[in-house]
């Protein structure tokens, strides 16, 4: 996946009514929804010193995190994802994993993923080695996500965002969460080469700055 234009809005509910009306009135829903919407749940990993939390709380422009993600306890479809951010601009690698993968790099059993045929999970692997990178938290939020085929655009209501604290039990769909302060609301949009007229008003916001949101930091936040 190339570099994508990404913004992201923390907004107030009455902004998400009035977003996912327009959304719904101009852009195509995803496939994977569910009645519209889907629980993500993602194990996000980071070195004992914190770097990736820091640098993103630092606005570092060149910047990377790993994270772990399924979707609605679906164990059949888990992927690894990396994540990078080259001044404002996104890319996203990602490789498959079975459950019982996920579950061994959970446990610190990672020898196997020396010999993976996917370069990501190799890359992963040395970093867990050079950097001692390591599971550091679960995130869970619901998302209500639309798509529009001209630029590429997705657009994601982000809500109900909830971290495991320290725990990394991350296949355990029982595991406690609890809600991260403020109960933050998050409009993202991520585009290609250009951001549509039609979707740009439909996702326009007066008085509203682009944020650097970060749920990965939010769930931090009681450590």
């Amino acid at each position: 996946m190339g570099l994508r234009h990404e913004w992201k809005h923390q907004i107030s509910y009455s902004d998400l009514l009035a977003i996912r009306q327009r959304m719904k009135a101009v852009a195509g829903a995803d496939a994977n929804a569910i009645d519209g919407k889907y629980l993500i749940r993602s194990l996000y990993f980071d070195t004992p010193s914190d770097k990736a939390l820091r640098e993103k709380i630092d606005g570092v422009d060149v910047r990377e995190k790993f994270r772990i993600r399924y979707y609605n306890f679906d164990k059949s479809f888990i992927r690894l994802e990396k994540k990078s951010k080259y001044n404002g601009l996104g890319e996203k690698g990602m490789a498959k994993l079975t459950a019982e993968e996920s579950q061994r790099i959970v446990d610190g059993d990672i020898d196997w993923m020396y010999d993976s045929q996917q370069p990501l999970i190799r890359e992963l692997y040395a970093k867990m080695k050079s950097t001692r990178l390591e599971p550091k938290t679960i995130v869970d939020y619901d998302r209500e996500p639309f798509t529009f085929t001209a630029g590429n655009v997705r657009v994601t209501l982000d809500y109900n965002i909830r971290t495991a604290l320290r725990c990394t039990d991350f296949l355990n769909p029982d595991v406690m969460t609890i809600p991260v302060p403020d109960d933050p609301i998050i409009l993202e949009v991520k585009w290609d080469g250009f951001l549509p007229d039609v979707i740009r008003m439909a996702v326009g916001l007066d008085n509203r700055r682009v944020g650097a949101y970060s749920k990965y930091a939010a769930c931090r936040v009681y450590d």
